[in-house]
Parts: C-alpha cells; structure tokens; sequence
C-alpha cells in the first residue's frame, strides 16, 4: 500500500499535460460541425428588367420649363432616394424645357429607382396638371401587401407569420420577400416559392406561399479522422436533426461524437474521447434566436517517472446568441449578433481534479457581419469584439497571479472569404480564399490564443503540436475544378499563418506554410472529403510528419 502511494505521488509530480492542444481542437470540430448541420441559404430574387430610361430631349415642343419636380404620394418619404435618379448630374431635368417625352423620361428614371430598390409594385405616375407655374408633380402610388397565405397544394404544417417579415398593409419589398425565403429555406427538408398575385386595389399584391415538407427527421452518420493519437483518432458522429418541430420554421438538433477502433492503443494505453451538441434555433423576420450548449470528454494514458496514470477532461460550452439584419439590397447584406457564452473545463489525474486547470469564464460577444456580390463573386466579412465578465459564477484564471491571462479577456477578431466561380477552356473552376485575424487587449489563457497548425487553421499539418499566441493571422487559398455534374471536385490548397505576441517569445518560430490536395463529392446519400497535405515550411524544432491524410465521410438521410 505505501508502495503504491508513493508511485501515485510520483506520477503527480511529473510535469502537468497541457489540455489547450485537446480544447482547440474540439472547439475546430464543433465550429465544423455546426456548419454543417446550421444551413444558411442565401437567397437572391431577381428585379424584373426595366427599359433604361432615354435622354431628354433637347428641342422637343411644346415643353415647359420645369424649376422644381415634387414626388407626393402616401409615405412619400419612402421615396425620397428616387429624386437623385431624377434630377441626374449628366443629364439634369431641373430647368430644362420638357415636354412629352422628357416628362416620361424623368417618370422612367424615378420608377426604375424604385424597382432597383426591390419596391417592385410600387408605381410613378403623372396626374393632368398646369405646368405653367414650372413645378411638376409626380405621385408614387405605393405597392402594398394585401394578404400573405398558402397555396392549396401547400402541406398542413406550413406556417409563416414568423419567418415573414412583412404584413397586410406594408410597402411589398423584394429584400423582405428574400429574408422571408431565408427564414423558410433554413431547413433542408422544406422546399418553398413565392407568387406575387395581383389583389382587388389599385397597388394590392396577396403574397402566395407554395410549402412542402418532406421528412422532418433528419438523420446524419459521419465518420473522420479529425482526432488525437492520444485520445482517440478516428471519430464518429450521429446527429439527429427535427425541422420545423414547433411549426415556427425552427431547428432543433442532437449529436454525439466519440472515438472507434478501440479504447487502447498500441502505444498510447488507455483513450476516450466523446462529446455531445444540442442546439435550437428559431427565426423571427429580421431576427434570429439561437441557443447552442455542448459537452466534450476525453481521457488519455500518461507516462509518469514511475508509473502510468490516467489524465482526462471536461469541458462544457453554453452559449444564446441574437442576431439581427440591418440592411439588405441586391448586391449586400449586413447583420449585427450579440452572444452571450459560458465557459467551463476541469481536468482530473485518475479520479482527483487538478485544481489548477479549474476554469469558468463567462462574457458576451458583439459582432458585425457583412456580404457582398460582385457579379459572380461573393465577399463575406465579420468583426467580433469579445469581453470577458464576472458573471454566471465566473472564477479567476490561475495565470491572473503571474499576469498571464485573465478570466476577463478583451479579443478582436476578424474573419473574411472571397469566392469566385469561373469557367475556363470548357470546365468548372472555384477560387476561394479565406483570412483570420486576432488581437489582444489583455493578457489571454491558451484556449483564447490564436492557433495555427491542422486541418482547421494551417493545412498540411496533423494538429498534434501547434504554434499558439496571443495574436495572428492565417491565409488558406483553395482552388478547386467542379466535374459537370457538379457532384464531386478536386482541389487544392496552400495556407500560411503567423502568430506574435508575448508568448510567441518562448516558441520555436511564429510561422507555418502548407500544402493541401483533395477531392470532395457526394452521391445519393453519401458525402465525402479526403485530402493529403505536406508543410511547406515550419521553424526548426517544431515536430511535423513529413506528410498527412485526413478523411471526412457522412451518410444522411
């Protein structure tokens, strides 16, 4: 008996495992994860063509000289963008002789103002007046929502009220119709359209929704490689999402992950690794109301100086997020979130807790959103500002003594993708680059470091060891050929990230290149991606194989 304490003391003496690498690389699995199971459609409705509006005529007769052109009309504040289209500094209708055709010009510019804004049915129109006195008088007759309903083939489950965010009676918007649709198409198992029907009133539109639900079950099987020798390298996940379950155009869904082949390796003893995700999420026109909370598992046998222990963790991440779309048009989209998280994690060798690496955060963070089309391409960018706080039971972080991190981090964080779809010599290409940035207003705890090295940052390296600092940067670039029947692509990667700040004064280097090739496809049911990559350049003494491979391969149904 005092053998064995004194081989248990020993093994606790040795140096404590760093679980920062394990917690990084959960939280790149379920940031994948939820991008897979959280569709995002976006959905962009085509104004109708209207006639380019002609010059004014320079001689034409008779005409009037026209000083001032009001725009009237019910809420004709609405309107007020339209009278830069009319008074245009290339060809200006304020004080000009118009006659016939110039008036019909000056109604075409205000009424193709209007439709480029996405007020489709709203109209421009010249009552009989005195144009003597030199003011023209032009009334928008505004477009409006009579009734918003169902067609008769839609299913009996079909509710919109929420996911709509017009009513009877509004300004009938393309942009309102598009969010609409958003709300709609967010579950994969419902297929909707839109009819704009003519209503009894001069400007009435009734709004007719085609609704159709297949399965509201949605079960998904994966399987991947996206573990640590460690604690488990090939992993599984069952997901069992339900579409529509409160009739409220929501989501609900469950998963499980944990590891297979096995809970001994050959080399490593003893592993686990398991977690869980629920998350819902409901839509209410403009805004959006989530809420996300999972749990993640693991174990490992550690090599002590005079015998093997067991060293594992827990870590749970609970978090309400808010979202809301500030501005829509045909080319942008903006939206603003706010998320409210809390953060613990505990680490144990054998059955006693290692007190040291007790955390509890908790904060909010505020984030700005935007995207934007440009022809073919697609540029999407966020900003996040994150704030640690003392709420929800938050305890201080063990670096706080030594200055090292708090519980209260202040982060910046910036994220931006461009993708551009392209044809060249006859085939199907893709271009897609993607940056990340971090910086620092405090001091930070490793699992609010940046990272890079692995399938989710730094491509081309296998995740076990990593470069980690308080700010940084990445790069991934990926260019990728589509086959006809756009099923299945090959593509290739080159990556790049750097890391600073005053901890990146004790690592090797601050630099990481790699290389990626891969192919991706689906068929029926099945999905697949499978890659190898290579670094390119690392600093000396960073630990890297000299070539990886990495799967991901998914059944749904």
């Amino acid at each position: 008996m005092c053998l064995a304490l004194l081989g248990a003391q020993a093994a606790i003496a040795d140096p404590l495992p760093d679980p920062t690498v394990e917690l990084l690389r959960q939280q790149g699995r379920e940031r994948e994860e939820r991008q897979r199971l959280e569709t995002t459609p976006q959905v962009r409705l085509r104004v109708p063509d209207a006639p380019p509006a002609e010059r004014i005529p320079e001689d034409e007769t008779p005409c009037f000289v026209i000083d001032r052109i009001i725009l009237e009309g019910e809420h004709n504040a609405h309107f007020e963008f339209a009278r830069a289209a009319i008074d245009r500094a290339d060809d200006p209708a304020i004080g000009r002789c118009l006659g016939t055709q110039g008036i019909a010009a000056v109604m075409a510019r205000a009424q193709n103002a209007i439709i480029a804004r996405g007020l489709i049915t709203t109209r421009v129109l010249a009552q009989a007046q005195d144009l003597s006195d030199g003011t023209l008088v032009l009334t928008a007759l505004p477009g409006r929502v009579r009734n918003i309903g169902f067609s008769k083939e839609s299913g009996r489950r079909a509710y919109a009220s929420n996911a709509m965010p017009m009513r009877a009676g509004d300004l009938l918007s393309l942009r309102d119709l598009e969010q609409g649709l958003e709300n709609l198409r967010r579950l994969p198992s419902v297929e909707t359209d839109i009819r704009i029907l003519p209503g009894e009133a001069p400007g009435e539109s009734d709004i007719e929704i085609e609704w159709q639900q297949a399965r509201p079950v949605r079960l998904a099987l994966s399987l991947d490689d996206s573990g640590s020798r460690t604690t488990g390298k090939y992993l599984t996940t069952a997901a069992l999402s339900v579409d529509h379950p409160l009739r409220l155009n929501d989501l609900f869904y469950a998963s499980y992950t944990r590891d297979v082949g096995g809970h001994r390796g050959k080399t490593s003893g003893a592993r686990d690794t398991r977690g869980h995700t629920v998350h819902y999420s409901v839509p209410y026109g403009h805004w959006s109301l989530s809420a996300t909370t999972s749990e993640n598992r693991f174990s490992q046998t550690v090599a002590g100086s005079v015998e093997d222990y067991r060293y594992s963790g827990i870590s749970e991440n609970h978090e309400l997020r808010l979202s809301r779309t500030l501005y829509r048009s045909a080319r942008h989209r903006s939206a603003v979130s706010l998320r409210g998280y809390l953060n613990k994690s505990a680490n144990f060798i054998e059955d006693a807790e290692v007190r040291i690496q007790r955390r509890r955060m908790a904060g909010w963070t505020l984030g700005v959103q935007h995207r934007a089309h440009f022809g073919n391409a697609t540029l999407e960018g966020a900003l996040d500002f994150r704030r640690g706080t003392s709420a929800l039971g938050a305890i201080e972080a063990p670096e706080e003594t030594s200055g090292m991190g708090t519980a209260r981090p202040r982060v910046l964080s910036a994220n931006a993708q461009l993708t551009l779809p392209f044809a060249a010599a006859g085939e199907f290409f893709s271009y897609r680059t993607n940056w990340r940035a971090q910086w620092h207003r405090t001091p930070l705890v490793p699992q609010d470091r940046f990272a890079i090295g692995g399938r989710h940052t730094v491509r081309g390296f296998d995740g076990e060891t990593i470069l980690l600092a308080e700010r940084g940067w990445l790069l991934r670039n990926e260019l990728a050929w589509h086959h006809r029947s756009g099923l299945h692509s090959v593509y290739a990667g080159l990556d790049h990230g750097v890391v600073g700040g005053p901890t990146a004064e004790r690592l090797v280097g601050r630099r990481l290149t790699g290389a990626v090739i891969g192919t991706r496809g689906n068929w029926q049911q099945l999905s697949w991606d499978a890659f190898v990559g290579w670094p390119l350049s690392r600093p000396d003494g960073f630990k890297a194989s000299s070539k990886v491979t990495g799967f991901h391969l998914s059944w749904s149904w």
